[in-house]
């Protein structure tokens, strides 16, 4: 079995028997009966659970003519997500804001909560960062057919060929096809490594200096990881409304 952290081991002490037999009915073999509920499950479903108990918090507590210290904090991020959407996607983008926060929200407290002893990031863990890469692939590509119906296909072709002969139009689009395919799925690859390197770097690094030297020197690194948590959240995000500005472009 492997080893657990205590909110993972509650988990599957309460839940072992449903998740093992639902996996089951789904074809999926889970290495262990007893413990089926990964660590990175785990976390991500606390980090879940903290964030819409804060976000019913911020809601029930919304006010215009005294609005609290947890609602300014949640206006900043709106505002510096949208202040960046609009800066690469254009005056059109509010419809796709609250997307690219709570991408921003969750990544970043998932890189965080490893900093909480008895926690790990579930960041650190390739699933994790994958599912998130995977999230913005069909998000940004559900977006593109969205604003341009089956127009968005041409995507895939290359820029526009007007002027060209129809065999040299053919030859072009037949060269650009695989290479626009792979493009877009390499996002993912990058996406998913990009933010899975850092964290799981951040975590090794931090971890090991505390089990050498505890006191003093660990709480500089785990302020760099701090940064690293919050660059990494911040980059994941940028390139999400990067890949969205390209699928809801008038001009592919």
């Amino acid at each position: 079995m492997p080893e657990q952290l205590w909110f993972t081991e509650i988990l599957n002490h309460l839940f072992a028997g449903p998740v093992t037999a639902f996996l089951h009915k789904l074809g999926i073999e889970p290495k262990s009966a007893q413990a089926p509920i990964t660590n990175s499950f785990a976390m991500e479903l606390l980090v879940f659970a903290f964030l819409l108990t804060v976000f019913l918090l911020v809601r029930s507590r919304l006010s215009v003519e005294s609005p609290g210290g947890l609602q300014h904090s949640f206006e900043a991020i709106e505002g510096f997500v949208l202040g960046q959407s609009r800066e690469i996607i254009g005056h059109h983008s509010e419809p796709y804001t609250p997307f690219f926060a709570i991408v921003f929200i969750f990544i970043l407290a998932c890189n965080l909560i490893g900093l909480i002893p008895g926690f790990e990031s579930p960041t650190g863990v390739p699933i994790v960062p994958l599912g998130c890469a995977i999230c913005a692939f069909l998000y940004y590509h559900t977006q593109g057919f969205k604003h341009a119906g089956p127009k968005y296909l041409l995507h895939f072709f290359g820029p526009p060929m007007e002027g060209m002969p129809l065999i040299a139009r053919i030859l072009l689009a037949a060269l650009m096809l695989p290479i626009e395919l792979v493009s877009h799925f390499a996002r993912l690859l990058s996406l998913t490594v990009r933010l899975w390197a850092n964290i799981f770097a951040g975590d090794l690094i931090t971890l090991v200096f505390f089990s050498m030297i505890p006191i003093g020197i660990p709480i500089i690194f785990s302020g760099l990881h701090i940064v690293v948590a919050v660059l990494q959240a911040y980059v994941f995000m940028l390139l999400s409304i990067i890949y969205v500005s390209g699928a809801v472009a008038e001009e592919h």
